[in-house]
Parts: structure tokens; C-alpha cells; sequence
């Protein structure tokens, strides 16, 4: 039996975690590989620090805290990064002929085994959780790491010749080629790659300008500038990127998209979504990070409320309608669909989706990418999936009325379809739907519910600490009066995890509007938009910005982030 099987029926004889719960981390781990224990944590079955403390009494071993350690390079150099990626571990300290290792599994015999001959030490196990030997990996092995000052120093400035934009019929593209091919050009722009990983960033910008040249990264929604490589390496570092993303050097004039799939480790892939866009002083590069090992798909974990979760759940497991998903770009809307496509992913269902792009492979799916230059768009793909007998149906988005009016048809005729609409709340879509020409009756019909949501930052955890924030500050925000009181304003006050910003990683905040009998009828007499959110909110619909004032309450965000991202009611 493995360990990590061992590990399971361990925790459930001790009643940790129900049976039904080690099953459903066993099926993720076979479809997405991994740890056990990785799984049972992330689904939220278990805590990290009490699996922790179990692993340390069942085996006997001592339980640490790597944040209190300071490992000494002589240690760390005694194993390699990719040994300790490989098992999960990290050499902490040496006494004598013992090297004290922290492991995530102490059960792995495997690995004490290939320590020990790889150290010629004798390995003493002490355990820690698997987050937190991750997280020293990337510290301690992130020194052996060229950084862009080394990088920089390598390259010979004089070679590259700055080209003017209006010169393109005297590029050479061989020179090109070549230039975007030297060592320090591609260690330069797998530094990008990999930094913006570390970073935990979602897109990566490369932008030249007149007399700059600039990378930035969106982290937790905002961008940051991180570097300003020398002009004279532009046209290098965007060829590279365009080589690697398998895209046209020559062409320099029109846009082009393309992808970019970087292997980290033995088993880890991260995609990278590339767009080139040809600007004034050359083409700007706009990298989105796709890691499917952070796709969070338990909806418990996106943010969702206990009953704006409860009213989601029942109607996308309705059997037939449609649930929209509103939402600017970048507000999580994709990520929310993948988790109601997860939670409907069962062998008895047929599900189809048309995608634009597709931007994470999900195992069961029929998922099948647009491509406008063949004719194949939103309304050609629905079209067809009628005729490939589903029983659920994902379409990316509603642009047009030829693909609105299809969704609708396919929700009336037995058909759960689920979609996305760019408006700013859950009561807008409504008029949206009707301005696109879908006729008031077909919407009352086919909607069952519209999610609009944002993405607020989420206070460093570290860091947290109260704010002073005066009264009528939160009386402004329209917390209201008789509880303002009781509402404790939190603020992150900046460290090493979280780089000083306050924030680490972001929360939704959503706008779940159930139509029911009573708005059915208000959509019907033609309710203005303003009025069906009137009575929206009568009849119990929790607004963006109440959600985010719950946030604030429950000290996950800030007063800033809430009136950043949402509107007043």
C-alpha cells in the first residue's frame, strides 16, 4: 500500500476526515496527481497544522516550524534543489554525521534512503507541512539563481543595434534569430518567466517605449514595474518570446497570439497565454500565467457566502436554464464556471464547452477552442453541440444576438447552459440580454440566475494587523450605522511574504440574483434596471458592495480594496 493510502485510512480511523472525503481527494489526486495530504489540505478536509501534529505523533518525530529556522548555505548545498522538489524535503541543520531533514511524509522511506546515500550522512526526519518546505525550496535555492544584474553583466551592449520602428524592411531576421538566441538573452527571459511565478503574479507586460523598455507584472490585480532591461535588448527579448511562443519573427506589423508551455521540476507545467500587439516603438507583449495546480475549484474556498453559495449550487444543478456570470476581465468569472463545471463533472453527465480560449484542460470535458478565422465562433460551436446530445453546456460568452438567442433555445429545450456577459452588476445583465434583442418573455423563461463578482485584495495574513480608520470613513462606505461599531477595520502593514504591498492573493466578492416568480414578473412589465435592483435587494439579493463590507467585517480586506472594486448601492 502506498503511504499516502496508508496516510488516508490513518486519518480516517481517527476520525479527521470522513471516508467520503478520502475518496474524493483520491480521485483528484489520480486525475491531478500529487500528494495525498497536498490534496486533503487544499480541498479544505483537513488543517495543515493539525495534519502537522498527526504526522508528528504517529511517527514519533518532532514537528517544526521552517520560519523559525535560518538554514545555513553549507546545508542547503548538501542537497540539490532538484532532489528536494523531487521528495518534498529540505536539509535544515548538521550535527556530526546527522543531517536533519524536514519532510512532509516521514513514511517515505524511499527518500530517507536516497538522502543517505546522495549525503553519505545518517538522516534524521523531523516533519513540517508541505506549503512550508515549498516556500523554503523557493528562498533557500532561489541564491543559486542567476539574477538580472548577472544576467545583464554577461551581455555585450555593443552588439545589439537599436532598429527604428518605421526601418522594418531593413530588420534582418537571421540577425534577429540569432541575436534572440544567445545565452544571455534566453536566460534573461527565462528569468522573467520563472520570477513572475515566484511573484505569484497572473500576466507579465513587456513594453517598449520611445526611449524605455519595461517589464511589469499584474500581482493580486495590480501592476508593479519589476525591471527596466536596456532598449538595445528589445527586439531580442520579444523575438525570443516570440520564438518560444511559435509565433511569426517577420511579422511585425500585425497582431498574433500564441502559447508559451514551460516545464518547472518533474511534474509541474505552467502555459503561458501570449498576446503581441504592434505598437509605436515596437510590439508589446502581454503574457497571461495559466497554473492549473492554483486553479481553485472548490467553490467553499472562492469566497462564496453560505447562502449565496446554496442559491449558486441549486441552480446549476437544475435541469435545465441558464446561469450568467457577470463581470469585468480579470474578475475571476472563468475560474468561478471551472468550479461549477467540477461540481457538475460526473460520468453520467455529457458536458461541451466553447471556449475563447480555452485556458485550463479539464479532464472529462469536451472542450473546444474558437477560431474566427475558419468561421468556428460562440454561435457555430452551439450549433453543434446541439447535435452532439448534451446534457450541459458552457459557452464563454454572449457577444452577439445570434449566439444569445441559441444559449436561450438550448436552456428552454432541456439543457443546462452556463455563460459570461460583460455588464457591471447582476440586475444590468437583465437589460443587456434585452438590448441584445432577446425578447422579455425567452429571458424570464431560460435565466435562472445571474452571478456578477469581483476580486478584492486579500490582507497579507502575516502582516495584519487593525487600522485606524475614523467612523464616518465606514459610515461612508455604507456600513450601517447601528453595527458600524462593531466592525474592526484591518490593514496589512507590509513584510517579506506579501513584498511589502499589505496583500497576498484576493478573494470574490459576488451578487447572486435568484429570478424568481416575483422578478420574473417585474422583467416582464419592463422594469427598469434601477427598479429590478430595488427589488432585488427587497427580496434578499446581497449587493457587490454588502458582499465586500461582509469581507471587511470578517477582516479579509481593506477599506480601500472595497471601495475599489465595488460601486455604491
Amino acid at each position: 500500500m502506498s503511504s499516502g493510502g496508508k496516510l488516508g485510512e490513518l486519518l480516517v480511523r481517527e476520525n479527521m476526515i470522513s471516508l467520503a472525503q478520502l475518496q474524493r481527494a483520491q480521485q483528484i489526486q489520480n486525475r491531478q496527481g500529487g500528494r495525498l495530504a497536498y490534496h486533503l489540505v487544499r480541498q479544505g478536509f483537513i488543517d495543515e497544522t493539525e495534519l502537522t501534529s498527526f504526522l508528528s505523533k504517529q511517527y514519533g518525530v518532532p514537528s517544526v516550524n521552517l520560519n523559525d529556522f535560518e538554514i545555513e548555505g553549507s546545508v542547503i548545498e548538501l542537497i540539490s534543489k532538484e532532489v528536494a522538489e523531487k521528495h518534498t524535503v529540505i536539509p535544515i541543520n548538521r550535527i556530526g554525521s546527522s543531517l536533519v531533514v524536514a519532510m512532509s511524509d516521514p513514511s517515505n522511506i524511499y527518500a530517507i534512503d536516497e538522502l543517505k546515500f546522495i549525503t553519505g550522512f545518517n538522516i534524521e526526519v523531523v516533519v513540517a507541512s508541505e506549503v512550508a518546505i515549498r516556500d523554503a525550496i523557493e528562498q533557500y535555492y532561489a541564491a543559486d539563481e542567476l539574477d538580472m544584474e548577472d544576467i545583464l553583466a554577461d551581455i555585450d551592449l555593443d552588439e545589439y543595434v537599436e532598429v527604428a520602428q518605421e526601418d522594418d524592411d531593413a530588420v534582418d531576421i537571421m540577425e534577429l534569430t540569432k541575436a534572440s538566441d544567445e545565452a544571455p538573452v534566453v536566460r534573461l527571459v527565462n528569468l522573467i518567466l520563472i520570477d513572475a511565478i515566484k511573484k505569484n503574479a497572473s500576466d507579465i507586460h513587456v513594453e517598449p517605449y520611445e526611449k524605455s523598455f519595461r517589464i511589469r507584472y499584474r500581482i493580486d490585480g495590480v501592476l508593479h514595474e519589476v525591471m527596466n532591461p536596456p532598449l538595445k535588448l528589445r527586439d531580442a527579448v520579444i523575438s525570443r518570446l516570440k520564438i518560444m511562443a511559435n509565433l511569426d519573427i517577420a511579422e511585425r506589423r500585425l497582431p498574433q497570439d500564441g502559447r508559451i508551455k514551460l516545464k518547472l521540476g518533474r511534474d509541474k507545467e505552467m502555459d503561458y497565454r501570449v498576446s503581441v500587439l504592434p505598437t509605436l516603438f515596437g510590439e508589446k507583449v502581454v503574457m497571461r500565467l495559466l497554473d492549473k495546480s492554483n486553479l481553485q475549484l472548490d467553490m467553499t474556498k472562492l469566497g462564496f457566502e453560505p447562502k449565496p453559495l446554496k442559491d449558486f449550487k441549486t441552480a446549476i444543478h437544475l435541469p435545465f436554464g441558464m446561469v450568467l456570470v457577470t463581470g469585468p476581465t480579470g474578475s475571476g468569472k472563468t475560474t468561478t464556471l471551472y468550479s461549477a463545471l467540477a461540481e457538475l463533472n460526473k460520468t453520467t453527465e455529457n458536458i461541451s464547452t466553447a471556449e475563447d480560449p480555452v485556458e485550463f484542460n479539464l479532464a472529462g470535458i469536451n472542450q473546444c477552442q474558437m477560431n474566427d478565422s475558419i468561421g468556428l465562433n460562440f454561435a457555430a460551436a452551439l450549433r453543434s453541440f446541439l447535435r452532439q446530445d448534451p446534457d450541459i453546456i458552457m459557452v464563454g460568452e454572449i457577444r452577439d444576438f445570434e449566439t444569445a438567442e441559441i444559449a436561450v433555445k438550448a436552456a428552454l429545450t432541456g439543457h443546462m447552459v452556463l455563460s459570461t456577459l460583460h455588464t457591471n452588476d447582476a440586475p444590468s445583465t437583465i437589460s443587456r440580454l434585452l438590448n441584445m434583442g432577446v425578447e422579455p418573455f425567452l429571458v424570464t423563461a431560460s435565466v435562472n440566475l445571474i452571478v456578477a463578482q469581483r476580486l478584492a485584495r486579500r490582507i497579507c495574513q502575516e502582516c495584519r494587523q487593525p487600522a485606524n480608520t475614523p467612523r464616518q470613513v465606514l459610515i461612508d462606505l455604507q456600513v450601517p450605522e447601528d453595527t458600524v461599531d462593531t466592525v474592526q477595520a484591518m490593514i496589512g502593514g507590509g513584510c517579506k511574504r506579501c513584498n511589502g504591498t499589505g496583500y497576498k492573493g484576493r478573494v470574490a466578492l459576488y451578487e447572486i440574483m435568484v429570478l424568481g416568480e416575483e422578478l420574473k414578473e417585474y422583467i416582464l412589465q419592463g422594469y427598469s434596471t434601477a427598479e429590478l435592483k430595488h427589488e432585488a435587494k427587497r427580496l434578499g439579493m446581497q449587493t457587490l458592495r454588502m458582499s465586500g463590507l461582509n469581507k471587511l467585517a470578517e477582516g479579509m480586506t481593506t477599506v480601500e480594496e472595497v471601495s475599489r472594486v465595488t460601486a455604491p448601492d
